[in-house]
């Protein structure tokens, strides 16, 4: 793997050729368990944000949104969607490298959805660092894959995933956690160019208590 350091440099040159209209869709997961868990808007942080399809979706259900990337190019895509879609005023995209900053202020709702790499990151740190930005009563939702897809970067690789229930003993929240979901089911997923496979996710869902 790649160091740190050219994390950027990576996602960069990842977005500058992905085409513009990838990702502006909101995440299925995320969606559903966003109106079942909380239905009423508050401010929301959103981990890897990409072309923006989670951190807009967001918005355009009333929450005021923080999309976060290390990508430049991601990033400015998302504002101008935002822009196009008229929730520019409840969308703040920031540009952090997650391994040396964070985001400040509490936030109601942080996901962390797909927040994968080829990049060798200290991500179980990261994903940390995200749960003490849950505001109390607030919600924390990790979403990661637990399967290949057949168009994934990994693919042909052996790769042992963990379980839900190892990933969230590896945040070592101690108490103060009301637990929502932990399981990992299976979705049918759509590639880049409209391919479908049968996949496995790792979904957590935790409540901060008040």
């Amino acid at each position: 793997m790649t160091s740190t350091t050219d994390s950027a440099t990576f996602w960069e040159n990842h977005y500058s050729h992905m085409n513009a209209k990838w990702g502006t869709k909101p995440n299925a997961v995320l969606a559903d368990l966003v109106t079942a868990l909380a239905p009423t808007s508050g401010t929301a942080l959103d981990l890897g944000c990409g072309h923006g399809g989670d951190a807009i979706w967001l918005a355009g259900c009333g929450w005021d949104v923080t999309p976060v990337d290390v990508s430049a190019t991601a990033l400015d895509r998302v504002a101008a969607t935002a822009g196009a879609s008229g929730v520019a005023q409840r969308v703040h995209p920031e540009r952090h490298d997650l391994t040396r900053s964070f985001p400040e202020g509490e936030f109601d709702l942080v996901s962390a959805v797909y927040f994968h790499t080829p990049i060798d990151i200290p991500r179980t740190r990261v994903l940390r660092r995200a749960t003490q930005s849950v505001a109390p009563g607030g919600l924390f939702l990790l979403v990661e894959h637990a399967s290949i897809a057949p168009w994934s970067w990994q693919a042909g690789q052996h790769i042992d995933f963990p379980t839900p229930e190892d990933v969230l003993s590896s945040l070592q929240l101690g108490d103060g956690w009301h637990i929502e979901r932990c399981h990992a089911p299976q979705r049918t997923a759509t590639g880049s160019h409209g391919q479908t496979a049968t996949v496995t996710d790792n979904v957590i869902a935790l409540r901060r208590a008040d």
